[in-house]
């Protein structure tokens, strides 16, 4: 008992001063509209200054995991070029002109999550050759998103968890083809509607994107069929995809750059061709 009274003599000083400061920098903080806006403004900057920390903390302790992804995607994609090459006749050279994506990693910065426009800020810009409409995969090589903006340091990428999104895709076992599209609310499903009644499909089954398709290379992987069920006219299937990328703790991306995209998009806006009538054939005898 003597010494807890003790203890109290040592330290009850510096503890009343603390407590005199508590309720001083509340009265302070509660007294006018600017002083809270000061509060409010040090505040933000104190927990944006401690999740940077955190996360970088964070990514530290995943890189040995990312490195290990990386490398397997490494060996992945380069059994499949010695896959190609060993098709071709040997007096063929396979030079950089005939690849027809341009790969660049990058980091993600800030990832949004709890909105309908979730969007992605990535670490590379103009300076790193990134540009507009550039897809986003995850380092496995799933679909994740594409580039809307850049400036000349980072990037804005529209997240696959954006209402706005939509891509049109396939199964990759039957072909049959159907829309990608997200609704909101759960990060880790996307909806994969209007397939074929006739289509051979299985929970489980790969969705993939379509061969020219805008916004990710031809194969790359969206996700599996989670559920389905017919749509009120028993005419399509609306499914339900588990994601192959986990956009909740994406932290290093891919970003894939296709020299066909241009043409393709050119292709999409050209109008279309207007072809002379039986009218304008008599016209002109």
């Amino acid at each position: 008992m003597h010494k807890l009274i003790y203890f109290f003599k040592q330290i009850y000083i510096p503890a009343i001063f603390i407590i005199i400061e508590v309720v001083a920098l509340f009265f302070y903080a509660t007294s006018t509209p600017y002083s809270q806006s000061r509060l409010l403004s040090f505040n933000h900057y104190i927990t944006g200054w401690s999740d940077n920390i955190f996360s970088q903390m964070s990514g530290y302790f995943n890189l040995r995991k990312d490195n290990i992804v990386l490398t397997e995607r490494i060996a992945e994609l380069e059994n499949r070029l010695n896959a190609y090459k060993s098709q071709l006749p040997e007096d063929v050279e396979i030079g950089v002109d005939l690849q027809s994506h341009q790969y660049i990693t990058g980091k993600v910065v800030s990832n949004s999550l709890n909105r309908t426009q979730n969007y992605i800020v990535i670490d590379k810009g103009l300076n790193d050759d990134v540009r507009i409409g550039m897809s986003v995969l995850s380092p496995e090589g799933y679909a994740v998103g594409y580039i809307t903006n850049c400036s000349q340091n980072f990037s804005i990428a529209l997240s696959i968890l954006n209402t706005s999104f939509n891509v049109s895709s396939r199964l990759s076992k039957d072909r049959s083809m159907g829309l990608v599209s997200w609704g909101g609310g759960d990060p880790y499903t996307v909806k994969f509607t209007d397939v074929s009644k006739y289509a051979q499909i299985a929970i489980g089954d790969s969705v993939e994107a379509i061969d020219f398709s805008e916004y990710f290379p031809s194969g790359t992987v969206i996700g599996t069929v989670e559920s389905m069920e017919m749509n009120d006219e028993q005419t399509m299937y609306n499914c339900t995809l588990r994601l192959s990328a986990d956009i909740t703790r994406i932290d290093n991306v891919i970003l894939v750059d296709s020299r066909d995209i241009d043409e393709v998009r050119h292709l999409k806006t050209e109008p279309t061709p207007q072809y002379p009538t039986m009218d304008d054939t008599d016209g002109d005898n």
